[in-house]
């Protein structure tokens, strides 16, 4: 059963339903654009950090900004449902900005999964997830897999 994808609204009644229970939450966030195994690890990896994860996935305007022209390859609601259809993810949310900061900072998750292209340290939004308290943690593989460079090859072997 695919998680469910829900607005920002609707996920922090179902977060406080899950607090109240007793569940741990966990957040991991990315544009996913193009599905590849690193995003897999990463995210099977983050689930493993708390009872419940979150993925906050970047709308198609905020993946243009980041990653120019020609992207994203697939709109925001193909994307969101792709993630909701993986183990291990709890709730889907579409978020509009660059970062996930302003996102994190109200949803107040436990911990805050980055992907080894990070250290705990260099993680954007590490300040933001310690004033309310959480954690930082890197999850997944070493970084050898990037959707840029499977396009890049792509292409060239198209």
């Amino acid at each position: 059963m695919n998680a469910p994808i829900l607005d920002e609204r609707d996920l922090a009644d179902a977060l406080a339903r899950e607090r109240a229970a007793g569940r741990t939450i966990a957040f991991a966030n990315g544009c996913f654009d193009v599905l590849h195994v690193g995003h897999i690890r990463y995210l099977q990896g983050a689930a493993n950090e708390a009872d419940v994860l979150v993925v906050g996935v970047n709308g198609d305007e905020s993946v243009r900004q980041l990653k120019g022209d020609g992207r994203p390859v697939m709109s925001e609601t193909e994307r969101a449902e792709i993630i909701s259809a993986i183990r291990g993810v709890s709730y889907v949310t579409i978020f509009g900005e660059r970062s996930p900061a302003r996102l994190i900072g109200d949803l107040k998750p436990d911990v805050h999964c980055k992907g080894t292209d990070y250290t705990a340290d260099s993680v954007p939004e590490a300040e933001v997830v310690r004033a309310y308290g959480g954690r930082v943690a890197i999850v997944g593989d070493p970084k050898d897999h990037s959707t840029t460079e499977l396009l890049k090859r792509m292409k060239a072997e198209g």
